[in-house]
């Protein structure tokens, strides 16, 4: 009996016929929105073949240009990067509350970085992990594949929206895991692209809800948009390559058909493999401060469901307060060791950029939130926060050779270096190192192979000779 026959994307890898690489560069270029009256201006970017028409009668959207200029003259420029969690856009109220938010500011041009919808994510890989273990057939049959499915389908119906705008997701969503459950694997590469489709078909309805209630918008792939990475998938890193990309996309077309820019984030290309990668968990926040200083936009703004960051975690400490100012190197150091409200590379770009990064909260609109700057005024306080970091792994190295030789910190780091393993914290005696390290990294396997390690059970040794 043959095979079931799949539709399996080209981003796998797998190879592909001549016809069917014709058929998937032609539906892979931006689809046209259909040419009704009450769309002429309406300017949604589907990479996928997505189609984003409005479903009812509307008067066309009004340019970003005029609706905020109130002239004919040329289009302002984007002043700001708004970023929006996933809790942010969780539901079809949500997502009209973060519209209502965005128009309170007419005097803003705003970038839009949005997350996947609520739990999205999570489901996605847990559907991925599941279909390891599944036939093809029962694929259809996953929980969370239905999930899923009734969030996205069931917002669009709340918004009033057509489904059409995820449905060619959602069926290539279901190919990818019937692949997934046929190969019985799930690579790095592949959780990559399938973790994907929360942050492509968030932004797509968002979009089309905004060209639905008059405003202009038009949706970008970041992995189409210019976001270059290297090929760590699951944890990339943005290439250099990556800013005058952005910006030349996102300036051209702002100045020649002004519309609000709604960028996916956590996403990026891998630059040898041209794969989907993604930025890490928490990685929207990379995504928004790369554009504000690709663009060198007056400020990035990341909306999150908190009133900025916290002098300690609210689920510790109930009465933990927002702290009014940090600076970059600051929030970059809380964020590294246990703070959950910003990426801990995401400050890089901000202060390379110089372009202040404003935490507030979109449930509260109205509270200050933290203003993260270059530098702040040091003498008001001297305790800004307290983190904790769980599940820590310490490494402690004991030799009675390191008394008095020059060196040895410098030759054991160099192991650490061979293997590609970050270490956080270092303390050290006259006899002793300790270090701790990242536990989700795969280190200690790597580490007892190296050619200047002997493991044991009881006991690991470094040669510093």
């Amino acid at each position: 009996m043959a095979a079931p026959a799949l539709r399996i994307t080209a981003r796998l890898g797998l190879a592909l016929d001549g016809a069917t690489a014709a058929r998937r560069r032609e539906a892979s270029a931006p689809v046209a929105v259909p040419a009704a009256p009450w769309l002429k201006k309406a300017a949604v970017r589907c990479q996928r073949a997505v189609g984003a028409a409005v479903a009812e009668k509307k008067d066309a959207p009004v340019s970003v240009a005029q609706d905020r200029s109130g002239d004919g003259g040329a289009a302002p420029e984007l002043t700001v990067v708004m970023k929006f969690g996933g809790s942010s856009v969780a539901s079809a109220e949500r997502m009209r509350e973060v519209a209502d938010l965005i128009l309170s500011f007419p005097e803003e041009h705003p970038v839009v970085v949005l997350s996947a919808m609520g739990k999205t994510t999570n489901k996605l890989l847990m559907a991925g992990e599941k279909a390891v273990g599944c036939g093809a057939t029962n694929v259809s049959e996953l929980d969370e594949l239905s999930f899923v499915k009734e969030l996205h389908l069931g917002t669009l119906d709340q918004l009033g929206l057509d489904r059409s705008i995820v449905c060619g997701l959602l069926d290539e969503l279901e190919q990818l895991l019937k692949g997934i459950a046929m190969m019985k694997e799930l690579t790095l590469r592949t959780r990559d692209y399938l973790v994907s489709f929360g942050e492509c078909m968030s932004t797509r309805i968002f979009a089309a809800l905004l060209n639905k209630i008059g405003v202009k918008a038009r949706q970008y792939d970041a992995f189409d948009l210019g976001f270059i990475t290297t090929d760590d998938f699951t944890n990339a890193d943005i290439l250099e390559a990556t800013y005058p990309a952005v910006a030349r996309r996102l300036h051209v077309e702002w100045i020649n058909d002004p519309a609000i820019p709604i960028v996916t984030g956590f996403l990026g290309k891998g630059w040898r493999s041209g794969a989907i990668t993604t930025l890490g968990r928490g990685g929207s926040d990379l995504t928004a401060t790369t554009i504000g200083k690709a663009l060198g936009l007056r400020e990035i703004q990341v909306w999150k469901d908190v009133d900025g960051v916290l002098t300690c975690d609210p689920n510790i400490h109930p009465k933990a307060k927002p702290v009014p100012y940090l600076t970059f190197d600051e929030a970059a150091e809380l964020a590294y060791f246990g703070a959950q409200v910003l990426h801990p590379q995401s400050m890089r770009p901000a202060r390379e950029g110089d372009v202040p990064v404003r935490v507030k909260n979109s449930y509260n609109r109205r509270a200050p939130g933290t203003l993260i700057t270059k530098a702040r005024d040091m003498s008001k306080t001297v305790l800004t926060s307290i983190v904790l970091k769980s599940n820590i792994t310490m490494l402690d190295i004991v030799s009675t050779r390191m008394l008095g030789q020059y060196g040895f910190l410098a030759k054991v780091f160099s192991i650490f270096e061979d293997l590609g393993i970050s270490v956080d914290c270092v303390a050290t005696s006259e006899v002793s190192i300790s270090l701790t390290l990242d536990p989700s990294k795969l280190w200690s396997c790597e580490l007892v192979q190296h050619k200047n390690v002997w493991a044991s059970i009881y006991s690991l040794l470094i040669s510093c000779s």
